[in-house]
């Protein structure tokens, strides 16, 4: 006989955005335009923002560009939303500052991912994410698992040794299996909170117990996606599925090359001139333009 399984925790929220940054003309950020957009999502929904992650270009973006975004934002949404400030790196110490500059900024979290192009062993992972944690130990960490990024992955055991971290609370789960979900509750217990770092997977992640998402999708449906959430949790597994369904080609348009080309394309598209990524990214070719165009035009319909 089974017994019920213990819920996580929702220390963010349930569905937060990872935001793009808007470039002006001139290819500097556009922060006036980074706090409309971040007002905007909060009233479309979203508990909570990251900022500065992979969706928001941190590779290019300077310390200094991204701690100006970070202030813009929080200036612009209040106290009440909570922000989380993209603060990882593949070098430890630079990772330690930007997440001591955060705590320090007021941020209500840090996403840290897992260092990228060196490799480093799980030994290494497991060192590297406690120095981060020791660096702020009241600013609570979302550790972020996005292997088909960074060349390598975050092992679940090595998760469950970083949670002797207090301030270890919360997991992007970015490999593509709703399984990562599974072992890091077998091995972490209900105290870590594990988002889907995928749109699509959001139903499914939810059926075996992640909390919410951090998504892309919600610069554009963010009322769907919360509806969607809202009617899982409340048994409502038939118009949740009908959201799943109806949001699917988005989903895939969305990541049909590198994000975050294809949203910056959307947003320009329903009126958000965020400009394009800065290179190496490029803009959207005209073919995938159109058909996320005809996308689009679709969703607003139904």
């Amino acid at each position: 006989m089974s017994s019920a399984a213990e819920l996580s925790p929702t220390p963010f929220g349930r569905l937060l955005t990872a935001m793009v940054t808007p470039f002006g003309g001139d290819g500097r950020v556009d922060l006036a335009l980074a706090g409309r957009l971040a007002r905007h999502l909060v009233d479309e929904g979203s508990d909570g923002l990251v900022v500065s992650g992979t969706t928001g270009e941190s590779p290019t973006l300077s310390w200094q560009e991204q701690h100006q975004l970070f202030e813009a934002v929080r200036q612009a949404v209040g106290p009440g939303v909570k922000i989380l400030a993209g603060t990882g790196s593949n070098s430890t110490a630079e990772a330690v500052e930007a997440t001591s500059q955060a705590a320090i900024a007021g941020a209500d979290g840090a996403l840290v991912v897992v260092p990228y192009y060196n490799k480093p062993p799980q030994e290494g992972l497991e060192a590297h994410f406690r120095a981060i944690a020791q660096a702020a130990p009241e600013l609570p960490l979302m550790l972020y698992n996005i292997p088909g990024r960074t060349g390598c992955a975050l092992a679940p055991a090595t998760v469950a040794r970083l949670m002797e971290s207090p301030n270890v609370v919360s997991f992007k789960a970015a490999s593509g299996t709703t399984d990562e979900v599974t072992q890091l509750r077998l091995l972490c217990g209900s105290r870590l909170a594990v988002y889907s770092g995928d749109d699509g997977l959001l139903l499914p992640m939810l059926s075996v117990g992640a909390v919410g998402v951090v998504s892309v999708a919600s610069h554009l449906v963010g009322r769907r996606l919360k509806a969607m959430i809202d009617a899982y949790l409340s048994g409502q597994v038939a118009v949740a599925l009908g959201y799943h369904e109806q949001l699917q080609p988005l989903f895939k348009a969305l990541f049909a090359t590198t994000n975050p080309i294809p949203v910056k394309a959307a947003l320009e598209l329903s009126g958000w001139p965020v400009g394009p990524p800065r290179l190496p990214l490029l803009p959207l070719d005209s073919t995938m333009r159109d058909s996320l165009s005809k996308i689009l035009n679709a969703l607003r319909q139904t």
